[in-house]
This record gives C-alpha cells, sequence and structure tokens, in this order.
C-alpha cells in the first residue's frame, strides 16, 4: 500500500497538472464529512477577506450535517478568476460579471448579497487635490483593484466615461490588486483619484479615521444587484438547500447578524440568473462604449 501510495504522487506530481478542488473526507472524522470548497471573490486582501469571511464557514460547517467548508481566498481577481472558470469551487460567491460568467460554465445562481443599493463605484479624492471636475483628471493617474472588478472597476470607468473623460486614452489607469490598495494609493498621493465600492471604504475609514479625514468620495454610480451565490450543479441538493436557509436566515439570529456585520451587510436573499440580467445589459454597454471585457 506504502509503494502504491508513493506511486501516485509521483505520477501526480510529474503530470504538470494542479489537482482540481473535488469534495474531500476530513481525516479527523467520519468517512461521511465532505469538505466543500467556498470561493469569495477578492473583495479584500486574503488575510482581511479570512477574517471577514472566516466565521461564515464556521457557521456553515456546524450547522450542516456531515459536512465542513473551507474559504478559498485567492491572492488577485485572475488568480479567481481562473479557479471559478475551472470549477474548482463547490460554493462560490463571485462579483456580478464573474456571476454571468459562471453561469456559462455550469454554475447555478441560487442567491446573492443583500444590499443592492451599496453596489455601486466611489471615487474618491483627497479633500485638498484641488480636483472638482471629472475632467480634471485628464492627464492623470487613476487606481483601480482590477479590470473584472465591477463596481470598483467597471462602473467608475463608465461613469468617468460618460462625464467628459475618455478614460482608455486621457487618464493612466492602474490596476492595483485589491480595494485597500485601490484606496491607499490616493491617500499616498500616488494617483489623483481611487475607485472603490462602499463596504470596504467604509470599513478602512473606520478602522484608520485618518483616512476619512483626508479623503472624500467625491462621486458615485449607479447600482447594480449584488455579489451572487453559485454553486455546481455535482453539489447534492439537500446540501445545497441547507446553506440557502442559514444564510437567508442569519439576519433573523443574533450570531447570524454578527457575521453579516463584518462584511457591512444586512443579510442574503434567494435569487437565479435572471436576477443579473440588468447586468449583462451593462456589461454589453461598456464593452461598446469603454473597452470590450470579452
Amino acid at each position: 500500500m506504502l509503494h502504491l501510495l508513493v506511486a501516485l504522487a509521483l505520477t501526480a506530481c510529474n503530470s504538470g497538472e494542479a489537482p482540481e478542488y473535488t469534495p474531500t473526507f476530513s481525516p479527523r472524522s467520519t468517512s461521511t464529512e465532505a469538505v466543500y470548497v467556498f470561493g469569495v471573490h477578492p473583495l479584500h486582501n486574503p488575510q482581511r477577506l479570512h477574517e471577514v469571511f472566516g466565521p461564515l464557514m464556521a457557521y456553515l460547517s456546524e450547522h450542516v450535517d456531515d459536512a465542513r467548508f473551507r474559504l478559498e481566498a485567492s491572492r488577485n481577481y485572475a488568480a479567481y478568476d481562473e479557479k471559478l472558470y475551472a470549477r474548482q469551487f463547490h460554493f462560490a460567491l463571485p462579483n456580478p460579471y464573474q456571476t454571468v460568467n459562471a453561469v456559462k460554465q455550469g454554475y447555478r445562481v441560487f442567491g446573492k448579497m443583500g444590499d443592492d443599493h451599496n453596489f455601486r463605484g466611489i471615487i474618491l479624492v483627497r479633500k485638498d487635490s484641488g480636483i472638482h471636475e471629472v475632467t480634471d483628471l485628464r492627464g492623470k493617474a487613476v487606481s483601480y483593484p482590477a479590470p473584472t472588478a465591477l463596481a470598483a472597476t467597471m462602473l467608475p470607468q463608465h461613469y468617468l466615461n460618460s462625464h467628459g473623460l475618455d478614460v482608455m486614452h486621457e487618464v493612466e489607469n492602474r490596476y492595483v490588486g485589491s480595494q485597500e490598495s485601490s484606496i491607499m494609493n490616493v491617500y499616498l498621493g500616488d494617483v489623483a483619484a481611487g475607485a472603490t465600492w462602499p463596504p470596504p471604504w467604509r470599513a478602512l475609514s473606520r478602522e484608520r479615521p485618518e483616512l476619512a479625514e483626508a479623503l472624500e468620495v467625491k462621486w458615485q454610480t449607479e447600482s447594480l444587484p449584488n455579489n451572487g451565490l453559485v454553486v455546481l450543479p455535482e453539489v447534492p441538493v439537500a446540501v445545497v438547500n441547507r446553506v440557502s436557509d442559514l444564510l437567508f436566515g442569519l439576519h433573523e439570529i443574533d450570531s447570524g447578524r454578527a457575521i453579516l456585520a463584518r462584511m457591512e451587510l444586512s443579510r442574503f436573499e434567494a435569487a437565479d440568473d435572471a436576477t443579473y440580467d440588468s447586468v449583462r445589459q451593462f456589461i454589453a454597454r461598456f464593452s461598446r462604449e469603454v473597452r470590450p471585457v470579452e
């Protein structure tokens, strides 16, 4: 048996392919406990993502029989997209653009974050910047988390483009990897403006009051449906139904509200593929008017 395991390990190492995530079994519990990977897109840097969503994984693991949930953080949007579109997550919380793309890869939408009014882009400047109009950014640098960040990149770029600025030619677009980094680039004066969305701005400015003192939200965009909840069809229906009940009931109990508060969120809610039709329409408009994203 030992020789067989060694041979199998060597074969896997020599194949050159990274193993996909599939339900596994915990060595410390019964053979019926499946481990489901839950991939959350880079709302925050990996460390903060674990601080925010770790309690939710513990809650699900405690209340779903014979199952354990493991949070998978990604270093950036490109890494997350690669895993998501390769179906390496059993459950995922992608942004709306990634959600509609995940459906093309076989995922099913079963829910979403609530508070759609929060799913909008905001553009920050320093209060002492002297920037008053969108056109004042001409010839300057603007920071964003990543090209595929919908609320924090695409919505702000569309806003700037529709308010008199040729955003792909008249500014330097810098994709800096995370929401926090986009904010800090403005604070440190490395860019004239930085884009993000309300939850990370509220959380970071609360933790670091000097940011709120130095920066202001200069412009905000329209809103779209919030981040989606998707699942692979291989996950048993009973597990999906139990996860749905737990997520959609968080706002009704004290411990659940504490979990949601970490996310700057009031509730999760049911959704389906049609919920994101307005996102598909925006992406088509953005691709025509700003830059192609497909």
